[in-house]
């Protein structure tokens, strides 16, 4: 198992069959690419991982990635939010994709950060370079208020932004992440479900009848075949 993949399944909801893969997350995180310090701090995510049930840590994954939008794992979410621009992104990934012989066979959003990781595991090593490079700001952004929030996955996202070219300033990252109002907690959460009144006349602004911005579903089971 590569890096990259490694990474991805890590990063991917903890279905069931990560712990019946145990031993080969554990072997892959010998990497030779990573220094001996990060290969006992990968390696101990995974043994903590493994330790946990799996159904604590699908929920602990749930609190984590898929409350509030900082901790997306919709990389396109980052960098268009919610324009139109977002969606042509998503069809211009897919062609990419798609030349190089792989098809989506699921119903995840071609930029969710761990499809794409697997990708790139099959990519040429240059290429899949250039691609962290790109999204190194992204990464970097993951791994500083990951570190924030005291979270494990930290590691995981500062592994990608030095594969990447390591070139991203972490510490600004970690301060402007110190300096953000988080938005995973009830409050926030409440304010982001709540939905406005419907008001009538003519004085009622045209946005009241919009559908409330969320954010989207992620289901979890994916594949990408070539």
């Amino acid at each position: 198992m590569s890096l990259l993949k490694l990474i991805g399944v890590l990063l991917d909801y903890p279905r069931d069959e990560l712990w019946q893969h145990g031993e080969e997350l554990l072997d892959a995180t010998n990497d030779p690419a990573l220094s001996r310090g990060w290969r006992a701090q990968l390696r101990a995510f995974v043994q903590d991982l493994l330790a946990l049930d799996p159904l604590e840590a699908q929920d602990r994954w749930l609190a984590t990635f898929d409350r509030g939008r900082a901790m997306s794992l919709l990389i396109f979410e980052h960098i268009h939010g919610e324009s139109r621009d977002r969606g042509q992104a998503m069809v211009d990934l897919i062609d990419a994709y798609r030349r190089n012989g792989f098809e989506l066979d699921a119903k995840e959003l071609p930029d969710y950060l761990p499809l794409l990781l697997e990708y790139l595991a099959q990519r040429p090593q240059a290429e899949a370079r250039d691609w962290l490079h790109h999204i190194g700001h992204i990464a970097g952004m993951l791994a500083a208020r990951a570190g924030e929030r005291e979270l494990p996955h930290a590691l995981l996202f500062e592994i990608l932004v030095e594969a990447g070219d390591g070139k991203v300033n972490l510490d600004v990252m970690r301060q402007r992440a110190s300096e953000e109002v988080r938005d995973d907690t009830v409050a926030a959460m409440d304010q982001l479900w709540e939905e406005e009144a419907v008001r009538f006349g003519t004085d009622a602004p045209s946005q009241d009848c919009d559908p409330p911005h969320r954010s989207p579903a992620r289901p979890v089971n994916r594949e990408v075949q070539p």
